[in-house]
């Protein structure tokens, strides 16, 4: 169909009369140059993909009408330029393919059609643990046990690659992958099939915002929703609210990029910007590296945003110089983003658009921080930790407390390491991982660290060596600059070596404890600390041996480490006593703005990234010497206890079911506040006494064989046995954290998979009652299939987690919400009534329905399907199977 819009195209350079661009300034509307930067994005994609069917003019007017329509709940659609995924996310997507290719066939389709239209990046990062550390070849072990482990998966993913065109794979131990987002595969402005357009993407990772820092609009989709973009489907959105957030002012010297983003977050969170996107302007901004503003926007799923957009500028130009991008592609990225009015100068108020609320924060304002225990907007100023950490302790149960008796804070209890004496109390730091793209992606804080730890060392300081210390950088960049600028031997001495190039620590693959330290811990029942540089610490997270977890940047990581505990007050105690007796406070070796510029300055240069950059798919040899096949079709392995050809599929017909109501289904869990995917389906170690670990024992796999959850998503047999399987998981209707539940008509507390097995072979089906923002974390479409696979039919929550929600409409889960003001509480629920949830034949996005009790008892609840697209996702049983229909007709 013809573009309506066609009019607007014209060439870039008169030099170059094929390649044009749409010109939206020819629209001669004033409304455009009021528009957020972040909405012209949106705007324009809907202009260039208009085509009257699934992108119409009155699209791009409610778009252009923004300042009106944001209030209105107005559905629009959005084409990404791209789509990014992960492994731990990325299999799955890829197992989806593979299935619906199969899929497709059975149907009578042709299974070719079954392919990325729209291109996609996958970056293998999440699949190396920290078993090794403190050892001169600990990354080289690491890498070898990260292959030994996934050599299925990777074959499976070098399949992908050739079978499937239109998508890249980058391979394991080249980095994380919002880093080579940022570094290498940001192209900020696409040049392609004779256009110039604003790069813009989804990920299959909640973190995928971080691209936002460098002025290319993308957020995190569930993988589900992924997969349709990835076949040409635009993505549904509300047309969202922006807030402006407004920086001024210069941060103080000692001041580091986590803490700035450490509290945006903590700020943020009390603001209120769930669903929304943020824009950053004001002059405080041009003070700000790309890296900094990076690392700001990567944290925008923890403080609930939808993005967090800073627009293109002079900084990104330097920065795109910086990391080696071609000078010509550079030179049009400019041109094109002046044309189209989104270039940016931060310095320049005239050009502040409109926003829906402005918020401010000065950065001088800004003091050196972490977060936790337990929630990454949980923000404590370091001078505030020990006190604290104290507070937590006996407080009640919950984010910020563990309720231990107050004649129990100064236990103690021995240990032996190595052959020599140690103890351990509450608040002794046993993991300290300089880990995550949020930070180090960010030369400032990791020379700062470099630098610290050469001070510290000159100072003759020393870190315990039961504390298991790692570095795993973002990109092999990183390494290349610690090294040349001479800090990496002092990081080294420290115990802080290369462990690998992947998140590591950030997502639970902190690996083993050594026993001693895990035996000590669990003897005194000791409230052990993890301090990460990482963007999550959610608990049971990080590792089941560390129930209080930190997030803190590089610099602090190396204080708390040779600290040895949290209950420290830096101002007024020494961080450690050198050999002479002397002692060593951390203001003696904190290293200033000035001096880490300095070095950034002379250090990080262009040819090091084209160096490390220019031979990233290739320069693994065990990836290359991966042999994997290139049919169409994949075949399926029925050995394998990794990759498995998913149910979803087996029954689906061409013809529709109208939606049934579910009738007398029993709760399987009764849940609370803030249950993250983490709780929902873990990422970490498998425990030797859950369901999965029986499904993997009866396959003839040792424990030393189970690896991760997050390693074995291509298998739907592990992963639904895995679904609420955290050891952390609080379930009202048991008195103790624990994955378990009560199956009603035997009244047995059963694991929680064992339960809803016995419900499905008696045709009951279930749901879950829940509190506030269910499903916040990593976004994890697991979290969505794997309740769906143990037969949940519908959650009823008091509020969503924005990806999350959208998963669990994929899958053609309801997400029922309570109306305002009402909770289980307030309308007498116990969990332990059948509950009967009417579907009416004619649905309508963000509808009440009824909800019958065989107490007698009905109430209402809003089903949160937002828009017609949901809505017709749903009534196919959800959006594969719609988009199988679709490919098969």
């Amino acid at each position: 169909m013809s573009n309506p819009f066609a009019w607007l195209a014209e060439p870039l350079d008169s030099s170059q009369p094929a390649k044009k661009f749409f010109n939206l300034n020819k629209l001669g509307d004033a409304r455009y140059g009021r528009l957020p930067f972040s909405i012209r994005v949106l705007l324009e994609a809907a202009v260039r993909n208009c085509d009257e069917f699934l992108v119409k003019k009155e699209d791009v007017e409610n778009i252009l009408n923004w300042s009106v329509m944001q209030s209105k709940n107005v559905e629009v659609p959005f084409n990404p330029a791209r789509v990014i995924l992960q492994d731990l996310t990325g299999v799955p997507a890829v197992v989806d393919f593979a299935a619906m290719r199969d899929a497709v066939k059975k149907l009578g389709g042709d299974p070719e059609k079954i392919n990325p239209i729209c291109p996609a990046d996958l970056v293998i990062d999440h699949s190396i643990q920290v078993d090794f550390n403190r050892r001169s070849d600990s990354l080289q072990k690491n890498q070898e046990l990260e292959f030994e482990r996934n050599k299925e998966r990777f074959e499976f993913l070098k399949w992908g690659s050739k079978a499937f065109h239109n998508m890249k794979i980058i391979p394991p131990g080249s980095g994380i992958v919002h880093q080579v987002n940022l570094e290498y595969l940001a192209r900020v402005v696409f040049d392609q099939n004779g256009y110039y357009y604003p790069d813009s993407l989804v990920g299959t990772d909640s973190h995928t915002t971080m691209i936002d820092g460098l002025g290319v609009l993308g957020w995190g989709v569930g993988g589900i929703e992924a997969e349709a973009v990835m076949l040409g489907q635009p993505i549904s959105m509300v047309l969202p609210n922006v807030f402006g957030y407004k920086l001024m002012g210069n941060p103080h010297p000692l001041v580091t990029s986590t803490d700035i983003v450490l509290t945006v977050t903590k700020h943020l969170r009390q603001v209120g910007v769930v669903g929304k996107f943020v824009e950053f302007f004001g002059p405080g901004v041009a003070q700000l590296s790309i890296a900094d503003r990076a690392t700001i926007a990567n944290m925008c799923p923890e403080y609930g945003a939808t993005a967090a957009f800073f627009p293109v500028d002079e900084v990104s130009i330097r920065y795109l110089i910086q990391t080696g991008r071609d000078e010509e592609k550079i030179k049009h990225i400019k041109n094109y983003l002046v044309a189209v009015g989104m270039f940016r100068d931060f310095n320049n108020s005239a050009q502040d658009p409109d926003f829906t609320q402005v918020v401010e924060l000065d950065l001088h304002t800004v003091v050196p921080c972490c977060s936790g225990p337990k929630r990454p907007q949980d923000k404590v100023a370091v001078s505030e930790m020990k006190k604290d950490f104290e507070t937590c302790l006996g407080a009640k149960q919950g984010f910020k407390g563990f309720n231990v008796a107050p004649d129990r804070h100064g236990d103690r209890v021995k240990f032996v390491h190595n052959g020599s004496d140690f103890e351990l109390t509450h608040g002794s730091v046993v993991i300290a991982a300089i880990t995550s793209c949020t930070n180090t992606s960010n030369p400032s804080v990791m020379l700062g660290a470099g630098l610290l730890a050469k001070k510290a060392v000159d100072a003759g300081l020393t870190v315990k060596p039961y504390i298991k210390t790692s570095l795993s950088p973002g990109s092999g960049v990183v390494t290349y600059y610690l090294r040349e600028s001479g800090v990496m031997p002092y990081l080294a001495q420290l115990g802080f070596d290369v462990v690998g190039y992947g998140c590591m620590t950030c997502i639970g693959n902190s690996g083993p404890l050594p026993e001693p330290v895990a035996e000590a811990i669990t003897q005194g029942d000791l409230i052990a600390v993890g301090v990460l540089s990482g963007n999550r610490n959610f608990e049971g997270r990080i590792h089941p041996n560390t129930r209080a977890n930190y997030l803190a940047s590089p610099p602090l990581v190396i204080a708390y480490a040779i600290a040895g505990t949290i209950r420290i007050d830096f101002e007024i105690e020494p961080l450690g006593v050198n050999a002479e007796g002397k002692e060593i406070f951390l203001k003696d070796l904190w290293p200033t703005r000035d001096e880490i510029q300095a070095v950034e300055h002379q250090y990080v240069i262009p040819g090091m990234f084209k160096e490390v950059y220019q031979k990233i798919e290739t320069v693994n040899e065990s990836w290359n010497a991966l042999d994997a096949p290139s049919d169409t079709l994949y075949t399926w392995n029925p050995k394998s206890t990794y990759i498995k050809s998913p149910p979803f599929f087996e029954n689906l017909t061409l013809e529709l079911e109208p939606p049934k109501s579910i009738v007398d289904a029993y709760v399987l869990l009764n849940l609370g506040d803030s249950v993250t995917t983490d709780h929902i389906s873990p990422a970490g170690n498998i425990a030797r006494n859950s369901p999965a670990a029986r499904y993997l024992t009866s396959r003839s796999l040792t424990p030393r064989e189970f690896n991760s959850y997050g390693s074995r998503r291509g298998n739907d047999a592990v992963m639904v046995r895995g679904t609420f399987a955290n050891i952390r998981l609080s379930n009202k209707f048991i008195n103790k954290q624990a994955p378990q539940t009560i199956h009603f008509p035997s009244g047995e507390t059963l694991d929680v998979f064992d339960a809803a097995e016995r419900y499905k072979q008696a045709g009951h089906p279930l749901i879950v009652l829940t509190g506030k923002e269910y499903g916040s974390g990593s976004s994890r479409d697991w979290a969505a299939k794997g309740p769906f696979l143990l037969g949940i039919k519908a959650i009823l929550a008091e509020s969503y987690e924005r990806i999350h929600r959208s998963n669990l409409v994929g899958m053609g889960v309801i997400p029922l919400q309570y109306l305002p003001g009402e909770d289980a509480e307030s309308l007498g629920l116990t969990g332990r009534e059948r509950y009967t949830i009417v579907i009416p034949e004619e649905l309508a996005p963000r509808m009440k329905v009824q909800i019958k009790l065989d107490t007698g008892k009905t109430f209402q609840a809003i089903m949160r399907f937002d828009t017609d697209v949901e809505l017709t996702y749903f009534r196919s049983g959800g959006i594969l199977n719609y988009m199988i229909r679709k490919m098969a007709s």
